[in-house]
């Protein structure tokens, strides 16, 4: 079993309490956004991370981290990119192969909104965690923690953290 502490644009910004959230989990996804490195080599000495750069990341990011970070963790297939969509609105640029090679949960960044929803049709679970960081129109930043065990994605927590 692997606990995930699942996070997204960053934009530079780690504080406290996202550092006392990535010590409470095995590893550490970022779907993109993460503006300066420090945040993610920072994450790196503390937990194993997954990333993917974002539209806002350099090509020092973009040297370090893919577009589309594709794995397998436990039993569940994974799929990890910044600009992704969600079920019903898919990138055009991805639309494709997410319909023809499904993974078990698609995760996207970017809108700073976070969703949890099934894609009923192709049968896979999608997250967005919304953004951990302090620039964008969001009014609370969130991050996604859950656990996979096996082939089963279990005790999903929202967390929510006023912005000051």
């Amino acid at each position: 079993m692997k606990k995930i502490l699942l996070l997204s644009d960053t934009h530079s910004y780690l504080d406290d309490t996202i550092i006392k959230y990535v010590n409470l989990v095995d590893e550490v996804w970022h779907a993109g956004d993460i503006g300066d490195l420090k945040v993610t080599d920072a994450i790196k000495k503390l937990k194993p991370l997954k990333a993917v750069y974002g539209n806002i990341d350099d090509a020092e990011a973009r040297s370090e981290f893919p577009l589309h970070n594709r794995f397998l963790c436990e039993k569940v297939a994974v799929w990890i990119t910044h600009i992704g969509g969600y079920p019903g609105r898919y990138n055009p640029g991805i639309r494709e192969e997410v319909i023809s090679n499904p993974p078990n949960l698609f995760i996207t960044g970017h809108s700073h909104i976070l969703k949890v929803m099934n894609d009923k049709k192709l049968g896979f679970l999608h997250m967005n965690p919304g953004a951990a960081g302090t620039h964008g129109f969001h009014k609370v930043r969130t991050m996604l923690r859950f656990e996979i065990d096996k082939d089963k994605i279990q005790n999903l927590e929202v967390i929510e953290i006023q912005r000051k």
